[in-house]
């Protein structure tokens, strides 16, 4: 016996003003989330996107289709229950960092982690007062407790709906200061989500390109490009 699905069953999604900010309705419905919450959005933009998911759905409703939908239901069902805990969890990020952990050998990949990295965490030096020591080998190294409140300060800083967003930006890449390059536009997203495969495009060099690892891969790529537009939308006008 097959499962049943959701299907369409609205004509046109529209975006209205609710109090705190924006909500999308169907045929004058309101959309809720998977807890049955107001999905009350913070930007008019977001509302536009979601709105636009919706719409386009047809037949049955696929929510893997639709990642500002989702990200929003995350951000309310989950994320803002549990704010502090979450921006704690991503704050201890930079106790263990990816950009932080180098390699002892080859020479080539040394200085391939070196020439990407050092520039990143010179940049998180210079904006947060924190510049991380990187160590060789993966043994964990704790960073200066200083430098890890200055960076811990931004991240209990935001709402849950960009930290929904960067909690997937600092999750996939493994880095806090990837994520917060992200959204401090240091770098372009793309150029920040080649910089967080620096091991993985090493190995495949030296091994080939393994057909599971790069659907993985593509998959991931993808997240990360969605969490920073969610992040934007989050803080549009």
């Amino acid at each position: 016996m097959s499962e049943w699905k959701a299907k369409r069953f609205w004509k046109e999604a529209q975006v209205v003003e609710a109090d705190g900010g924006f909500a999308v309705e169907l045929d004058g419905r309101p959309v809720r989330t998977p807890l049955k919450s107001a999905m009350t959005l913070p930007s008019r933009a977001m509302a536009e996107a979601v709105a636009a998911e919706w719409d386009a759905q047809e037949g049955e409703i696929r929510p893997l289709s639709m990642p500002v939908t989702r990200a929003a239901n995350a951000a309310i069902d989950k994320v803002t229950a549990q704010r502090e805990e979450v921006a704690e969890m991503l704050a201890g990020y930079g106790d263990s960092d990816l950009l932080c952990y180098r390699a002892d050998s080859p020479q080539e990949l040394v200085a391939r982690q070196a020439e990407a990295w050092d520039p990143l965490l010179d940049w998180a030096g210079e904006t947060f007062g924190a510049r991380l020591i990187p160590v060789q080998g993966v043994m964990h190294a704790p960073q200066n407790p200083k430098a890890l409140a200055r960076l811990a300060g931004p991240v209990h800083a935001m709402e849950p709906f960009r930290l929904t967003a960067f909690h997937d930006l600092v999750g996939i890449s493994g880095s806090l200061v990837l994520g917060l390059a992200a959204i401090h536009e240091a770098r372009d997203i793309g150029e920040l989500w080649r910089l967080s495969r620096i091991d993985e495009t090493w190995q495949e060099e030296q091994w080939g390109i393994d057909d599971e690892a790069r659907a993985q891969a593509a998959v991931k790529e993808s997240d990360f490009f969605a969490a920073k537009r969610f992040h934007d939308l989050a803080q549009a006008a």
